[in-house]
């Protein structure tokens, strides 16, 4: 069986790996390379740096319909095409193969449909998620669904520690949807239709933390936004961004924050207190609450 890989960041690299471990990729597309950093240096994606470690070609089309990319891809003659953390792609590309194209997303679909699964589940206090593999169609992450494995989000999990598990369960059952349908052992079963949870984009705005919300809301919003792209709230007029947190055994009705500027800073939920744990001043590093306050002091 011939594969066309299809990913561009590190959760997509083990499932790169694993098939490439079996011998069965072809080449992989992933996008174009970026500037980033101070010095906007152009940058390879994760799964650009493993292909050519493996001397697998890449292709990387600043626009998917340019009849010069679908010419390319239709010249490796794949029988399938597996996609991880991808664009949306069109038609042409993935109607391409004769075995068709198949998608891995970190949820148990229908839930969760959209780009950012692993943060909305915890940010909602999920206590299970999982990954499914399916056949790309039209709309996206609509498809119809291969195989679904359940994951458990434990008490202390942050999107990254989660994220770090699925993306290694996820290379797994690429492995295993591939294998199934070139041995035509998986029947697919089209999603159901229904209300479903949802899971958008997040941008900056989205990551602000809301007071105002229970302190079990606000535990879960910045666990399920670190490390990355983190919760972030402003006091006294300076932004920075908190990485943990967890409830405080404080009350004061008529105070919104407390700090002894050496070992604690709490601020006022809507139904308690929150302590911060873990925070990264503005152009500063990541550090412990601790060391936010040998260097910045607070106005209780």
């Amino acid at each position: 069986m011939r594969i066309v890989f299809m990913g561009t960041p590190e959760f997509a690299v083990p499932s790169l790996e694993i098939l490439m471990q079996h011998q069965l990729v072809v080449a992989v597309v992933t996008a174009p390379d970026k500037p980033k950093g101070r010095g906007l240096q152009m940058t390879e994606s994760a799964v650009k740096i493993c292909a050519a470690k493996n001397n697998i070609p890449v292709l990387q089309p600043a626009n998917l319909k340019s009849p010069e990319f679908i010419e390319t891809l239709k010249s490796y003659a794949a029988d399938l095409q597996v996609v991880a953390a991808f664009r949306m792609l069109p038609e042409a590309v993935w109607s391409m193969p004769r075995l068709g194209t198949f998608n891995l997303h970190a949820s148990l679909l229908p839930d969760y449909r959209g780009a950012a699964p692993v943060n909305w589940a915890i940010i909602n206090g999920e206590k299970e998620t999982g990954l499914t593999t399916f056949l790309l169609q039209k709309d996206i992450d609509t498809g119809n669904i291969l195989f679904q494995e359940k994951e458990s989000i434990r008490p202390d999990d942050t999107a990254g520690t989660l994220y770090e598990r699925l993306m290694h369960k996820g290379a797994k059952l690429v492995l295993k949807t591939a294998q199934a349908i070139d041995r035509q052992t998986v029947r697919a079963t089209p999603q159901p239709v229904g209300q479903y949870k949802t899971a958008p984009k997040i941008f900056k705005e989205t990551c602000e933390i809301d007071w105002r919300k229970s302190s079990v809301e606000i535990q879960n919003f910045v666990r399920g936004l670190s490390p990355y792209p983190c919760a972030w709230t402003t006091i006294q007029g300076d932004v920075f961004k908190v990485f943990a947190c967890q409830t405080a055994d404080y009350q004061n009705d008529s105070q919104t924050l407390a700090c002894d500027n050496k070992n604690y800073l709490y601020l006022k939920s809507g139904d308690g207190w929150i302590s911060i744990t873990e925070c990264q001043p503005q152009g500063k590093r990541r550090m412990t609450i601790q060391e936010f306050l040998r260097g910045h002091k607070i106005s209780a």
